[in-house]
Parts: structure tokens; C-alpha cells; sequence
């Protein structure tokens, strides 16, 4: 195995000279580099606190644009539903058509004429990465049982159960009852244990990834002399338990791309391994990041990956793997790839669900807690909009500029809005009344206002009605003790304005604010209980 350079140093390159840091915060670089770094780190927060303060003040100064403001953004805000429901039924009616296929029959029926790469599927080994810290063995059992229930030939399935050192010894035990339970069905099982405190790193799933995908490398992949080409590696929560089918999908997603060995390939996580176990905020927390995730893979040009996906051994080699001093490292391998190869790389969507777990925890605040922190968690992938925009600027020369400008106008507009939309219609949007004095109150656009924004929510509703329903066709059958849950599904939606306050906008916009204040965040496990 290769020496290991300092992370702050690290530099992987392209054709045409160009060169793409892969940092994780102003911290690692130094002079006006760490400057530029560090003013690219503040700016997402800054833009949305300068909304937010920004109209506060307006609702004082002229509570007569503010309300004119608030009247043009619920307009924008109905529409944007309309356009994101659209997509949702869209994307609902492909995931069913998905689910419903005979992907295994698909692929032995694939013409070697429709086929990209000259090779069958039955010559493609799927790798599986599951990346695991202190989850139990009843967590863990349930993910591996679904691969030998996949339809996939074990044969060729390679396994990674990625431990922890820092979990301690049982964490062990629990990697060897695996082993002798399953070690033994698949081609290659491995067990690795990522050491705690390595320099340059912090304590998370990408830099446990980047250790068991290299000793994967050295220890099975380069003594069988495995085929590179003919490799896809799939990263897995722990939780994450496939359907019937998901790698007969994306092996034909794989033989048929484009470009095959430039694309990741997106499922759409679903949550639903505890989900009538799980409090009523957890589940609207879920089902709206699995639409959102649903509207996304109709809209692929915005896609990056997320979670559980997969990509080609090839690409990751080209890489060096992940970066190990990154949070929100599943998507961060997106735009490492993506960069590196100039703008030519995507995430082809499978239309294909892969079930997980809602957050949930032994008592209803602690999962509130944990809802919380995850979001902002998640939140925190704001820090790949300074990483995009300062690689942007040091390899400008070199780039496809409309394509890099519309991809971060893309994300810069997506964190803005995740930190500001819901506290704008919530809250901010009846200042100018609190604020407008008796002049503004006693004129027809303040009568107006309550009225118009209570008449473009309610035909927004039509959108929760929606969301409603889909969420109720796609939840399994309940144990019968959780009959009543099923009966209240279509009520929980009524706290969706609430939830996407408390666990959407509050989380990212506390994201974006440690971000702008260099307040580093860590890498947080959510605790997994059923």
C-alpha cells in the first residue's frame, strides 16, 4: 500500500493542468488561499441571514414592499409546489413501473447491440461497502439477509463490513457473528476496522470508507486480479436493506449508460424498516426527504449522489476513493468526480427504491433530538458549495463555465431555500402587519394581505393532499398493533408547515451560520433502533 500524504496536500489531477484541491475547510490551506476559502465558507450564511434580516427590516422601514414582496414570494412558492408535484407524481409512477419490472429477464433479453460495454452482466461483481459503528446485530442481520434475497448471484457479491476501532471491542464481536453467519455466501467477505486518530482525518463514514475500500483493494481485489472494468461498488448504510431486483437495475443502468464509467447510479431511499415504530415527526421528516429525493431523479440534471448509491471501481480508483476529512461525504464524492472530470459526470437515477430507517429513538424527545441533529447533519452539505465555487475559480480556464455556473446556482438555490422558504411563509411573512403601524393596518393591501396568503396556502394544500396520498400507497402493510397509525397517516401531514420549520429550515440554517463562523461540525451517527 501507497504512503499516505498529509490530507492538506493532497491534490488529484486532470487533463489540460488543471488541479482540484480536495479540502474540507479554510482551516487546510494557508495565505490568500485560506483567505478566499474562508469568505466562500461565509457567504451561503450570509445570504440567507441577509434575506431574513433583510425583509425583518424592510416590514419596519416599508411595510408597504415588504408586503408586496411576501404577495410576489407565495405566488413563486404555489407554483413551485405545482412544478414539484408534477414531478412527484412523475417520479411515483416510474419508481412503481420500476418495482414492477423483471430486471433479471430485462437483462438476459439485452442485446449485445444494446449493450455500451462488451461484456454481459453476469461477468459484473457488485461490491457492497457497509460502513458500521455501534448498530446492533439485529440492524445489521436484516441489511445482509436482503443481499442474499436480492436475486443477485451470491457468487458475485463481495462484502465489506466496515468497522470502527473507536466502537470498541464489541463492535468486534458483532463483526464476527456476522462473519460465520455470512461469511460464507458470498465471494469475498471482509471485515475491516478503520483506526481511530489516523492524522488528517476525522471520525466518519467517508474516512472508514476510504480505509476498507483500500484494504479491499490489497487484499482481494489486486491478488484475484479482479477486472476493474467490470466492478461496481456499492455504498450502503447499515440500515439499508434492498429489494428484490436493485442489482439486476443497476447492472442494466450500468450496461446501458452513456457513459457508463462516468456516472453513479441513485436509488431513492425510502424509510420504511421502522416507520410505523417511529413518532409522527420523523415520518413527515422522512417521506418529504424521499419525495424530495423522488422529484430530484425526474429533474437528473440537479441530481448528485445521496446516501446509499453506487458507482464504478474504476472511478473510484481514478480518485484515490474518498476524502477522509469530509461530513457530508456522499455527496462530496459526487462533486470530486465531477470536477475531476471536468463537468463530465452525472448520477444516472434508478428509479428504484432501497428501504432504511427513520430516525427513532428509545423516547419521543430523544428522537426529536436525534431528528434534529440529523437534518443538520445533512444541512452541513452546504459546505460543498465554498469547495465547488473555489475550485471553480483556481481552475477557471479549464471548465465548461455554463455547465459549473448553472450546477452552483443549482445548489447555492437549494441550501438558500431550505434555510429561508419555510421561515419566510411562517413567519416572516406577517411582519409587516406586527411591524406596519396604524397607517399600514388601515390600508387595503394590509387587509389583503392575511387574505391572499391564506388563499395561496390553501390551494398549496392540494400539494399536501398529494403527498398524503402517495405516502399512504407506498407504506408496507402494519403489524396489526399498529392498525391506528395506519387510520391517522392522512392527519401527521397536517404538521408538515411545523416540521419543515423545526427540523428543515432551523437545522440548515444553523448549518450555514457554523459554517460562516468557521464552527466546524463533526461527523454524527444516528443512532438505528427498531
Amino acid at each position: 500500500m501507497s504512503a499516505r500524504r498529509p490530507l492538506a496536500g493532497r491534490i488529484f489531477s486532470n487533463m489540460n493542468n488543471t488541479n482540484y484541491q480536495k479540502i474540507s475547510r479554510a482551516s487546510e490551506l494557508s495565505g490568500s488561499d485560506r483567505l478566499l476559502y474562508r469568505a466562500l465558507e461565509i457567504f451561503p450564511g450570509f445570504l440567507s441571514w441577509l434575506t431574513l434580516i433583510g425583509l425583518f427590516f424592510l416590514s419596519i422601514i416599508s411595510p408597504f414592499f415588504a408586503a408586496i414582496f411576501i404577495i410576489i414570494f407565495d405566488i413563486y412558492w404555489l407554483l413551485l409546489v405545482v412544478y414539484l408535484i408534477i414531478h412527484l407524481l412523475a417520479a411515483y409512477k416510474k419508481m412503481r413501473a420500476h418495482l414492477e419490472q423483471d430486471w433479471e429477464k430485462k437483462l438476459q433479453d439485452l442485446p449485445a447491440a444494446a449493450r455500451v460495454l462488451p461484456f454481459s452482466w453476469t461477468e459484473i461483481i457488485q461490491v457492497i461497502i457497509f460502513p458500521t459503528y455501534q448498530e446492533g446485530l439485529e440492524i445489521i442481520r436484516a441489511s445482509f439477509r436482503a443481499l442474499l434475497q436480492s436475486g443477485w448471484p451470491a457468487e458475485k457479491l463481495i462484502v465489506v463490513l466496515a468497522t470502527e476501532k473507536r466502537a470498541g471491542p464489541e463492535a468486534q464481536v458483532r463483526a464476527e457473528t456476522i462473519r460465520q453467519e455470512f461469511g460464507h455466501c458470498f465471494r469475498a467477505f471482509l471485515v475491516t476496522i478503520h483506526p481511530d486518530n489516523i492524522p488528517g482525518e476525522i471520525k466518519g463514514k467517508g474516512s472508514n470508507q476510504a480505509w476498507a475500500a483500500r484494504k479491499l483493494r490489497d487484499k482481494i481485489i489486486e491478488p484475484a486480479h479482479f477486472d476493474p472494468k467490470k466492478i461496481l461498488v456499492n455504498i450502503f448504510d447499515i440500515d439499508s436493506i434492498i429489494f428484490p431486483g436493485y442489482f439486476h437495475c443497476l447492472a442494466y443502468h450500468f450496461l446501458t449508460a452513456e457513459k457508463p464509467y462516468r456516472s453513479s447510479y441513485q436509488p431513492i431511499p425510502i424509510y420504511h424498516n421502522n416507520i410505523w415504530q417511529a413518532p409522527f415527526f420523523s415520518r413527515v421528516s422522512a417521506y418529504s426527504n424521499s419525495f424530495w429525493q423522488m422529484m430530484q431523479q425526474i429533474r437528473c440534471e440537479k441530481l448528485a449522489t445521496y446516501s446509499s448509491h453506487a458507482l464504478t471501481w474504476t472511478a473510484l480508483l481514478e480518485i484515490d476513493f474518498w476524502a477522509p476529512n469530509m461530513v457530508s461525504e456522499d455527496s462530496r464524492i459526487f462533486w470530486h468526480l465531477f470536477l475531476h472530470y471536468r463537468g463530465d459526470y452525472r448520477v444516472i437515477p434508478l428509479h428504484f427504491p432501497i428501504s432504511m430507517d427513520a430516525t427513532m429513538d428509545k423516547s419521543f424527545w430523544q428522537s426529536a433530538k436525534n431528528l434534529y441533529r440529523q437534518q443538520r447533519r445533512w444541512g452541513w452539505g452546504v459546505e460543498n458549495i465554498p469547495y465547488l465555487m473555489f475550485n471553480m475559480i483556481k481552475n477557471w480556464q479549464f471548465l465548461p463555465k455554463k455547465l459549473f455556473i448553472n450546477r452552483l446556482l443549482v445548489q447555492l438555490h437549494g441550501f438558500h431555500s431550505w434555510a429561508t422558504n419555510a421561515l419566510i411563509i411562517g413567519l416572516f411573512g406577517w411582519l409587516p402587519i406586527f411591524f406596519g403601524g396604524d397607517e399600514f393596518r388601515a390600508s387595503i393591501l394590509s387587509a389583503n394581505l392575511p387574505v391572499t396568503t391564506r388563499l395561496l396556502m390553501s390551494l398549496a394544500m392540494v400539494g399536501l393532499i398529494i403527498s398524503a396520498i402517495i405516502s399512504a400507497l407506498l407504506l408496507p402493510r402494519p403489524p396489526k398493533k399498529f392498525f391506528f397509525q395506519k387510520i391517522t397517516i392522512f392527519f401527521q401531514w397536517l404538521i408538515l408547515p411545523f416540521n419543515i420549520i423545526i427540523f428543515g429550515s432551523i437545522p440548515g440554517l444553523e448549518a450555514q451560520t457554523r459554517l460562516m463562523f468557521g464552527k466546524y461540525l463533526g461527523f454524527w451517527v444516528t443512532p438505528k433502533n427498531r
